[in-house]
């Protein structure tokens, strides 16, 4: 059973998938597929980070 917090980061994943390239999209929603959404949600604020810093 996903809780909220999947749900959330889902949703911030679709949002955030134009500022990704096909290889980053296709690694954190990898990451998360595993269970490891903490690790794909630093990974996905990291790049959005990056980008919008610029």
């Amino acid at each position: 059973m996903k809780s909220n917090t999947d749900s959330i980061f889902w949703r911030e994943l679709k949002d955030g998938r134009p500022y990704l390239t096909k290889q980053q999209y296709r690694t954190i929603k990898g990451q998360a597929k595993k269970g490891n959404v903490m690790d794909a949600r630093k990974g996905l604020q990291r790049i959005l980070h990056r980008k919008n810093g610029r």
